[in-house]
């Protein structure tokens, strides 16, 4: 007698590969996109004020160990460039590490007003991006075929 188990199974693999080859992409990418629009948009808000900006960094966050411009130089260069790359999934893993660090010292740097699960969720996601990689619909995906393709003879 056939078990329910084995009817089913085949059935059970088929769904898991199609959500793996059809909805893990596109997951991958929206993860992509919404970091992309935390940071550059929090990147041009603060190049769109940038003395206010500067005092933000000198009065308010203080992070440790760097002076308040370059502090804040850093800080919005990340967000502009790293996220870009992020987005497109050019050097993805590398590009999330800048991003990573950035949400880091946001949550655990600069003092409990500052802790939140919104910085949780990036970490998480970002660290998801180093672990994983940036799926499919991605610069470095492209590259990587193109790179482990089979030159014919």
């Amino acid at each position: 007698m056939v078990s329910w188990l084995d009817r089913t199974a085949p059935t059970v693999l088929c769904v898991i590969r199609l959500l793996e080859s059809r909805l893990a992409p596109l997951a991958d990418l929206l993860i992509r996109l919404a970091l992309f629009l935390v940071f550059f948009l929090a990147g041009l808000a603060k190049l769109g004020d940038w003395p206010g900006t500067l005092a933000l960094f000198q009065v308010e966050y203080q992070v440790p160990v760097l002076p308040y411009a370059f502090a804040a130089v850093l800080a919005t260069s990340d967000e502009l460039l790293a996220s870009l790359l992020v987005l497109i999934g050019l050097g993805t893993r590398v590009a999330a590490l800048p991003l990573l660090a950035q949400a880091l010292v946001i949550q655990y740097g600069l003092g409990p007003a500052y802790h939140t699960a919104e910085h949780q969720y990036w970490i998480l996601l970002l660290l998801m991006l180093i672990a994983r990689g940036p799926g499919r619909f991605s610069l470095d995906h492209a590259i990587r075929h193109r790179l482990e393709k089979p030159k014919a003879v």
